[in-house]
């Protein structure tokens, strides 16, 4: 007879994950509510006690995706019928989609929206108690909810909710419509949390919201810029990352902040969409072209050495040759130390999915590509430039495969070094002795250098 051991014998938890930092780091907390309960986390869907599937509904693929992961579960459950599986995140909070899920996958036992994360312990509760199906997906936003039990998992970086939700209702989101009005936590709450975070030893702190430089025009009474300065005044050696900055809001007073506090990483994140002004317009996103580029201009009159991250949509309805090659022009003149890029995907709800002129599959493929390869060369040669420079590195982790520590420069190149002791969570200075497209590779040279 076969005795199961204490480890066998305990509560498992698998989350799946889709999306951006800000699920990342939702699903953190969803992990840290589960531990209350009394669960662990394992790498194995087959020894789980409980699936929860955090979703995204920005981009169809990512819907798609979690739909096959999902459908995939329906014989594990059949074979094990107290297994119970969870679904929240964006796409249960769209309208409509809670209908879909039912009918698709009948087996779902939990249902949460974006809205209500902080309710999931007691809807397993609920569950637990021998509810067939729980489903509780609020429809409009309340007061922020502080929870400070999330369980990360992503040392030496850590990321911190500022503010929830989107005023802005750019004419392809869906995430006003799924997270809700903007509602910032309170400075005092944001402070103590990072406090906390640089104590537990904590080396790179991102500071999330789907527009920072709208903290606390909700009647808040304290401006982005005002708090960044609280947050980097938190002694300690720690980085200080912020996004995402919208265009439209993005402005000196937050530069002035960076300029006074060095812990600030001067790397910005500022999606700029497109570089036509006529998608622009259309894309609801209310600024131009010209002004993006004055808003680069006056961080680089600070920070000449300063880069920029961006998000760039192609094949957006109307987009003509001209307008793509707009966005090119631009991707050239920012000189992008990287971009995320995507092909319009149309979501139901939002006003570009009725629009006319959808740009033809074949055409938003062949701009996407064009792109992905204009961007690449361009990263490729930030790379090169590195070589023969001393940088300083966080490190990370170790890569099993490359058998090497790894870790990123205030800019997010990530850098590859060897090493006789366990580096993880430090600061090291590298000298970079190669580049190969995105990654560099070097050797640490002992001492520090400002």
């Amino acid at each position: 007879m076969a005795y199961k051991t204490v480890k066998d014998m305990e509560k498992k938890y698998k989350i799946i994950t889709y999306g951006c930092q800000m699920n990342l780091h939702e699903s953190e907390k969803i992990a840290g509510i589960l531990r209350e309960l009394g669960y662990v986390d394992t790498d194995s869907v087959d020894d789980a006690d409980i699936i929860v599937f955090n979703t995204c509904c920005i981009r169809e693929n990512a819907e798609n995706h979690a739909f096959g992961n999902i459908g995939a579960l329906k014989q594990l459950k059949k074979n094990n019928p107290n297994l119970i599986i969870a679904v929240g995140g964006c796409m249960t909070q769209e309208k409509g989609k809670t209908d879909v899920l039912k009918e698709k996958f009948p087996f779902i036992d939990i249902m949460f929206g974006t809205l209500n994360l902080e309710e999931f312990g007691e809807l397993v509760k609920k569950k637990l108690a021998g509810k067939k199906k729980v489903i509780a997906i609020r429809e409009t936003e309340g007061e922020v909810v502080e929870f400070d039990g999330a369980y990360r998992t992503s040392y030496p970086n850590a990321w911190v909710n500022i503010m929830y939700g989107c005023n802005n209702f750019c004419s392809y989101c869906i995430v006003p419509y799924v997270r809700g009005r903007e509602r910032s936590r309170k400075p005092e709450h944001i402070v103590a949390e990072v406090k906390k975070l640089v104590a537990e030893g904590y080396k790179e702190i991102t500071l999330l919201g789907q527009n920072v430089n709208s903290y606390g025009t909700d009647g808040l009474g304290v401006s982005f810029a005002e708090l960044l300065d609280m947050v980097a005044s938190i002694e300690g050696k720690f980085r200080l990352r912020f996004m995402t900055s919208h265009p439209k809001d993005f402005n000196e007073d937050v530069v002035k902040v960076m300029q006074k506090h060095r812990k600030i990483l001067r790397l910005v994140h500022l999606p700029v969409q497109s570089g036509s002004n006529d998608i622009l317009k259309a894309m609801n996103r209310r600024y131009t072209r010209e002004k993006y580029l004055q808003e680069i201009e006056m961080l680089r009159s600070y920070f000449p050495e300063a880069e920029v991250t961006t998000d760039i949509i192609v094949g957006f309805p109307g987009e003509t040759e001209e307008d793509y090659l707009l966005t090119e022009d631009l991707v050239k003149r920012v000189n992008y130390a990287s971009a995320f890029t995507f092909i319009y995907s149309k979501r139901q709800g939002t006003r570009a999915a009725t629009m006319e002129n959808q740009v033809p599959e074949d055409v938003q493929k062949n701009r996407i590509m064009r792109l992905v390869e204009l961007v690449n060369s361009l990263t490729r040669k930030k790379s090169e430039t590195y070589v023969g420079r001393t940088v300083e590195i966080l490190c990370e982790g170790y890569d099993e495969k490359k058998k090497m520590y790894m870790g990123r420069d205030e800019f997010g190149r990530m850098g590859y070094f060897e090493s006789d002791k366990d580096e993880v969570g430090n600061f090291v200075w590298l000298k970079i002795t190669r580049a190969n497209g995105i990654s560099l590779y070097g050797e640490i040279v002992e001492g520090t250098q400002e």
